[in-house]
């Protein structure tokens, strides 16, 4: 298959990773692809920077998303770009991280293909894979995780899922769009069975300006979440590994500090 990146296909959309966050982990072939775009529909995160790789006369939506208020439902969201398409553009549709990781990418190729539209996705450095790496936190490590699960920490029904060996001894877990829910994500793991005393750590705004990786126990996530008044983009990881990482250990910090006042 002839790849759209070639300079005379029109009326084409290249779904394209922008990465965690900073610029510098672009993929050579997503700059490319920005530079050849007419439009460019973005989420409300991607670094204005990145945004500045496309054309001057490139047409730039933003269908920024926030919990609870979105610019555009994402039905709304693929009938513009289909719309763009086959109005004869080059349409990017800029996603931060991967496309494929809990950015709704694969609905937004389905509808695409459902116009009979072609499309191509080039996959970006995902929020875990990025912030991890920051805070020299070894998702996999042979000594201490054989294994890694994503999932999403706002998703419908979360008491309900089954969370038993996500997490727990040689298994990390990597919980995406969590901070809202934190309290109950740690009770919902405890009580499937991963042990309070388990490292976790968040990490905010990772690969960004004012990035920050902070690490507890499981038991004192949704506090340390309010102590250290974590904001999104933040992604919550959890298990043995979380020890070996550069974070911030805030449950001794918050400890010392306490037994200060009190004394």
């Amino acid at each position: 298959m002839t790849s759209l990146l070639d300079p005379d296909a029109r009326g084409r959309v290249i779904l394209v990773g922008a990465g965690p966050g900073d610029p510098g982990l672009l993929t050579v072939r997503a700059v490319a692809a920005l530079k050849a775009a007419d439009v460019v529909v973005h989420d409300g995160l991607i670094d204005p920077r990145v945004l500045e790789i496309a054309p001057a006369e490139a047409h730039r939506i933003s269908v920024a998303k926030r919990r609870a208020r979105h610019t555009l439902p994402q039905d709304a969201i693929n009938a513009l770009i289909v719309a763009h398409v086959r109005a004869g553009s080059v349409v990017v549709r800029l996603k931060g991280g991967d496309p494929f990781i809990f950015g709704r990418g694969g609905e937004e190729v389905e509808a695409v293909r459902a116009a009979g539209l072609p499309v191509e996705v080039i996959p970006g450095v995902s929020a875990a894979l990025g912030c991890a790496a920051e805070a020299m936190l070894p998702l996999t490590h042979r000594d201490h995780s054989s294994a890694v699960s994503f999932v999403a920490g706002q998703c419908k029904g979360l008491t309900e899922q089954d969370w038993s060996g996500l997490a727990g001894q040689g298994r990390t877990l990597v919980i995406y769009m969590g901070v809202a829910t934190a309290d109950a994500i740690a009770d919902k793991l405890m009580a499937d069975g991963v042990a309070p005393d388990m490292p976790v750590a968040v990490l905010e705004k990772g690969t960004c300006p004012g990035h920050r990786a902070l690490k507890t126990l499981l038991a004192d996530l949704g506090p340390m979440v309010g102590r250290e008044k974590v904001a999104s983009p933040a992604i919550i990881v959890v298990g043995e590994v979380v020890e070996l990482s550069d974070a911030e250990d805030k449950l001794v910090a918050w400890a010392r500090a306490a037994e200060s006042m009190n004394g």
